[in-house]
């Protein structure tokens, strides 16, 4: 299609769109457009033709609707904070949800309702007013809708489950502009997909969650190891997940020492082991005891382990991965973490190429695996541990070192892999093709049928294909 015509097709979509939603229509000739295509991750920078600033879910249908007319490619814009930065595309239609913040809690049936631009500390702290918590992400600035339909990995999953098994409904609209509800008894496959398929099933408008008694004060453990000590401290920590109990969710990270004002100035930004695990009940001595093997493993450099509110808990980390810097990420499921596997991961560890750069190591089992694994779209709930390579860096200059490391890091873990990758976790677009049947393995032709039929003429099928 010539520039011109694909011009007139553009001015055609914008047209549309301005005369049908309440919500702001922004094109490249708007003062905010650079605001509004900016996501989270710095390495995405996107020029869509149009993005629809949705007030609302009859905004979301009449934008459905134009992009049916109109055929753009479409992506949707939750809170903007997913790594490969899908909620943006280049010349098509960013379907914008960031600005339908509304949050609705139940304490009494133990429910919250929340609209798609809703970040997890906004949920958290609503639902903490209650003493009640739906399994999150472990950066407050994440959206929840994102992380929801990709499974979600939290600091209490053991306990609780990922984020999409307390999903109780959504509300969604699908590729033929109709609002739909799914749960298990409407739309069950609908229902099926959306939790942990990821994109290019629809529009979520709202999810509704069930809380847990949570808060508002947690106990956790957060200890920093020496470095020298790393693999010593890596296989202890291993033994010690797995007679684990389901309240306690550990995990392991190689990363440098923040510079907190808590911690010694001479030790930030060095390289050590962090322990953390959070206790997924009241703090108190069952808390402290069923924590204690996260806590042994040797002489620490500082423990900073103690009981804290959940909502602080939850944001802890926020400010160590900034707006605007530049990430990539990829990851494994692993079913066991060997000895070999450990020294690898160090070798290649100790070639981190900035101090922001990091690896993480989640335990799943528990509330994890207790769900089916025909239940939901999320096909990796036998897997013992994910593996995340982490790539962090705020200069263009270092763009090919640092996901050139993060790359080799993945491959070179590979041969222990169960053969799974974390579709949040996922690296950029052009890993997509490398990760198909990776992402959702045995359920990939039943989400593919679903697709289908709900959007026979394609109109997600670029965000499906999308990490």
């Amino acid at each position: 299609m010539s520039d011109e015509r694909t011009g007139t097709h553009q001015q055609a979509l914008t047209g549309r769109l301005r005369s049908s939603l309440h919500g702001e229509v922004i094109d490249s000739g708007h003062p905010r457009y650079d605001e509004a295509r900016t996501v989270w991750n710095g390495l995405i920078d996107r020029r869509p033709a149009v993005i629809a600033r949705c007030a609302g879910t009859a905004d979301v249908v009449e934008a459905v609707r134009a992009a049916r007319e109109h055929r753009p490619v479409v992506s949707i814009r939750g809170g903007g904070h997913q790594v490969a930065g899908s909620a943006v595309c280049d010349d098509g239609l960013v379907i914008d949800l960031s600005r339908m913040k509304g949050v609705h809690v139940d304490p009494a049936a133990r429910t919250a309702r929340a609209q798609p631009g809703v970040t997890w500390g906004e949920l958290d702290r609503e639902t903490q007013v209650h003493g009640l918590a739906t399994p999150g992400g472990e950066i407050s600035a994440t959206g929840i809708a994102g992380l929801t339909l990709g499974g979600g990995f939290g600091f209490v999953m053991r306990t609780f489950g990922l984020s999409c098994d307390s999903v109780r409904s959504l509300e969604i609209v699908t590729a033929d502009g109709v609002v739909r509800t799914a749960s298990r008894e409407e739309e069950p496959e609908l229902f099926w997909a959306a939790r942990g398929g990821g994109r290019g099933i629809g529009v979520v408008t709202s999810f509704e969650y069930d809380l847990h008694p949570l808060g508002p004060e947690v106990a956790g453990v957060l200890v920093l190891h020496p470095y020298e000590r790393a693999e010593s401290v890596l296989r202890a920590w291993r033994d010690a997940t797995y007679t684990a109990p389901e309240t306690v969710t550990p995990e392991l990270l190689l990363w440098s020492v923040p510079t907190d004002p808590a911690i010694p100035q001479e030790l930030h930004r060095a390289n050590c082991v962090m322990i953390g695990a959070v206790y997924g009940g009241p703090s108190g001595d069952g808390a402290t005891a069923a924590l204690a093997p996260q806590r042994e493993l040797g002489p620490p450099l500082m423990d900073l382990s103690g009981t804290v509110p959940y909502v602080t808990l939850q944001s802890a980390n926020t400010w160590r991965f900034p707006d605007g810097e530049r990430y990539f990420m990829k990851s494994h499921f692993m079913d066991e973490l060997s000895d070999e596997a450990i020294r690898t991961l160090l070798d290649w560890d100790s070639r981190r190429p900035t101090p922001e750069s990091l690896v993480v190591i989640r335990t799943l089992g528990g509330a994890v695996a207790r769900v089916g694994h025909d239940d939901s779209a999320f096909a990796h709930r036998s897997a013992r541990f994910n593996v995340s390579i982490d790539a962090g860096w705020r200069d263009p200059a270092l763009d090919e070192s640092a996901i050139g490391w993060a790359r080799s890091a993945w491959d070179a873990m590979k041969p222990f892999s169960s053969g799974g990758t974390y579709v949040n976790f996922a690296g950029l677009g052009e890993d997509a093709s490398e990760l198909r049947g990776a992402v959702f393995g045995s359920h990939e032709d039943r989400l593919e049928r679903i697709r289908a039929g709900y959007d026979p003429e394609g109109l997600f099928a670029p965000a499906a294909r999308r990490p």
